[in-house]
């Protein structure tokens, strides 16, 4: 905060002539609460402003506190204490001996009193910062007026224009006149005419005259004030930049090492509670999970550790890789994906620019540039949950349902891990628009998906895998704008089936949130609880997305979660980030502890060493220009033969998009949404005739899914009705509408 200031013009005014400003820097105690008492900070005394930091080192990127000087009470006590308040706030401070107390005092002093006189002489010169009620009513008198003054030029104008024309009809009169004996009698007839318009004329100016000093007499005034209003906005600006560069690089440097900054370093520098020491101390536990998990070790782990292996290879090795269920030899044949596409261009955007044009209207009807997209179909980023389908093959393999149950967890985790640097939304698919996704060779599933309905917005998604289970899923998304960020909430369930076993798992997806939408760097979080349901063995388990926090001591992006059987008894912890990897550790004892907040009791779960489950593969190189694809992300939308004519492969705006040429994608993104707009009008009058004729109205019917309730669980789904592969395998499209 103190490089912020320094970095802000001065608000002196010219002609101004001030005292030096001290700057004094040095360490002091700081109280910030009754857990640490007193901690050592570094203060700094610049332009009036006194400013604190935990180390020197932080005075680069982050300002703890500031407090303003000018309307500031110092109070000094006994014993190298001393107190400043301002506005509410309060500093209690302690310096280590009475000489360096008395010099922080003399400085503080010094800087007050500067800082007292800029604000006098700013009053003095009337560019007052607050507007003042005397102000007010001055200026609404000025305005009076001179609206008065104006009505007055009015008058005198007409009484111009009136005698102006008397005037000349008795000259004219005059001149017929001439040698008659009425002569007299008319040029007294002129002279009064003209005196009348002399005095109006003499009355005009005195107007025009009061007019102008009114108004030169208060325009300095009011210049003063545009130029302190136009000062104040460029300062705002310069802060909010100041600030974004600052999260910036903060975001940046935990980026680079984030253990540092939630181990090592706090645990020098103290815990983070006084970045905001003045608030009140809440114990961390409110938000932790309700339980506690001890490792055990020895006789116990080795004795139990057997089946507890069994459960996380899954018949494989633990230490799998990309490559993990490739088999021998067909990996020569297969089609070799590829591995990059063209570099994001940098093109700048000005977001205001956007928003002001979307003043008072419907914000859904906005073509929105492309600009704000990634070259990817919101039907592809829904086919991109099954980049870990490993996992799945692994659950269908485990004869255990609670086993079974650990990788599922992990698996409805795992479809987080590409979000994290994908702040880019994607494109909202047509309705009709389809996805199909073929890794039968590679991976043993097909994957087909399509947009059933537009307004909401809403797709259908159905897996097939030779491997031993069947996915499907509906899902509706609702957005929230809230300012500073925009909450995306994911409606619907997906659903899971093993062949083998006939489990049939069921769950929904969090709430995604992306930050700093109007300033800064975006960032996106993951918050809230999965419940996983087996509906045949009624086995659950919650996963616990822990929202991001800068206070928080905990791992960021961390997801923790307990697999109970139908009983509720508890046989596994989850575990880990939903970035990077999660674990699961099998429970040998449980106790009930206590230590919980509000006096609630904890229970406390006795484990193995926990067992790796999922972790996330390595980005791409050069990643970080190619929109933070992952591997399966830069083959979504490589061109492929014999796909259906509605394929998001072949949208147009997208694959233009992708091959950089943005403004080419503006114009057809523009085409498309104006052309399913027209569409959409069409449907409506045709069904509106329906009514009118006393027909049925039948509304949009999706081409590969149907709706149905589901007999096991009551919801209403989009289910896939069949047929797609064999009309690829035909060739015959003839049924798909031409939507691009």
């Amino acid at each position: 905060m103190n490089e912020l200031v320094k970095s802000l013009p001065s608000p002196t005014l010219p002609g101004i002539q001030l005292p030096c400003l001290d700057t004094h820097k040095g360490w002091l105690f700081k109280w910030t609460n009754y857990l640490k008492g007193y901690q050592r900070r570094w203060f700094v005394l610049s332009n009036g402003l006194l400013s604190y930091y935990r180390t020197q080192a932080e005075m680069a990127h982050t300002c703890r506190g500031t407090i303003p000087l000018a309307t500031a009470h110092i109070e000094v006590g006994d014993t190298c204490h001393l107190v400043i308040t301002s506005g509410g706030r309060s500093y209690h401070l302690k310096a280590t001996s009475e000489a360096e107390s008395q010099r922080w005092v003399s400085a503080l002093q010094q800087a007050k009193a500067n800082a007292t006189l800029l604000m006098q002489q700013s009053d003095d010169s009337g560019d007052e910062a607050p507007v003042l009620q005397e102000d007010r009513a001055l200026t609404q008198g000025v305005l009076k007026t001179l609206a008065t003054k104006l009505d007055d030029l009015s008058t005198c104008n007409e009484l111009i224009g009136k005698h102006g024309a008397a005037l000349q009809r008795s000259l004219s009169e005059l001149e017929d006149l001439r040698g008659s004996t009425d002569g007299t009698d008319k040029v007294k007839a002129v002279n009064e005419r003209a005196t009348l318009f002399r005095i109006t004329s003499n009355a005009m100016i005195n107007a025009c005259r009061d007019f102008v000093e009114v108004a030169e007499s208060h325009s300095r005034r009011w210049q003063k004030s545009l130029q302190y209003e136009r000062e104040q906005r460029h300062h705002l600006e310069d802060t909010i930049e100041q600030l974004a560069k600052q999260h910036n690089s903060l975001e940046r440097a935990w980026r680079e090492n984030p253990t540092s900054y939630t181990g090592a370093e706090r645990s020098q520098e103290g815990d983070a509670s006084d970045e905001n020491e003045e608030a009140e101390f809440f114990d961390a536990v409110e938000d932790a999970p309700a339980f506690i998990t001890v490792t055990t070790s020895g006789d116990v782990q080795r004795k139990r550790s057997g089946s507890n292996q069994s459960m996380m290879s899954g018949g494989m090795p633990n230490d799998w890789t990309h490559n993990e269920s490739d088999t021998s030899g067909t990996n020569q044949l297969r089609r070799r994906r590829r591995s990059r596409i063209p570099d994001k261009p940098n093109y700048s955007l000005n977001l205001w620019s956007i928003m002001k044009n979307c003043i008072g209207k419907d914000l859904s009807k906005i073509p929105m540039p492309v600009n704000f997209n990634e070259p990817l179909s919101m039907l592809q980023r829904l086919t991109e949950d099954l980049e870990y389908s490993e996992l799945l093959d692994r659950a269908a393999r485990c004869d255990s349902s609670l086993e079974q149950m650990c990788l599922v967890a992990a698996f409805s985790v795992s479809s987080y891990s590409t979000t994290v640097h994908r702040t880019a939304k994607p494109f909202n698919p047509l309705l009709g628009e389809t996805y199909e996704l073929d890794r039968l060779e590679e991976h043993g599933y097909r994957s087909i998906c399509e947009q059933v309905s537009h307004h909401p917005p809403a797709a259908a998604h159905h897996v097939m895998s030779e491997r031993g289970w069947t996915l499907w899923q509906h899902i509706t998304i609702d957005s929230k704008f809230r300012g500073k960020y925009i909450s995306v909430m994911p409606l619907g369930n997906i659903h899971l089936q093993f062949h083998t076993s006939g489990n049939h798992y069921v769950w929904s997806k969090v709430t995604s949130t992306v930050h700093n939408i109007i300033v800064g760097k975006l960032w996106i979080d993951q918050s809230g609880d999965i419940d996983i349901v087996n509906i045949t063995t009624k086995d659950t388990c919650r996963l616990k997305f822990s929202p991001y926090s800068y206070f928080s001591r905990e791992v960021p992006r961390k997801v923790t979660g307990v697999v109970e059987d139908r009983d509720g008894t508890a046989h596994f912890i989850l575990s880990g980030t939903w970035d990077d990897r999660m674990e699961s550790s099998k429970i040998v004892d449980s106790t009930q502890g206590c230590g919980g907040s509000e006096g609630k009791q904890k229970t406390v779960y006795q484990t193995l060493q926990p067992k790796l489950l999922w972790k996330k593969y390595p980005l791409p190189e050069n990643a970080e220009n190619m929109h933070f694809f992952s591997s399966l992300a830069l083959t979504l939308n490589e061109p492929e033969d014999g796909v259906a004519p509605t394929d998001s492969r072949l949208r147009p705006d997208q694959r233009l998009m992708e091959a950089g040429l943005w403004d080419e994608a503006n114009a057809q993104k523009q085409r498309l949404e104006e052309r399913q707009r027209l569409e959409r009008k069409r449907r409506e009058a045709q069904a509106n005739q329906a009514l009118e004729e006393g027909q049925d109205v039948k509304g949009y019917q999706p081409m590969w899914f149907k709706k149905k309730t589901d007999d096991r669980t009551g919801e209403s789904t989009y289910m896939y009705r069949g047929g797609y592969w064999e009309a690829k395998e035909r060739q015959d499209w003839s049924q798909c509408p031409q939507i691009f």
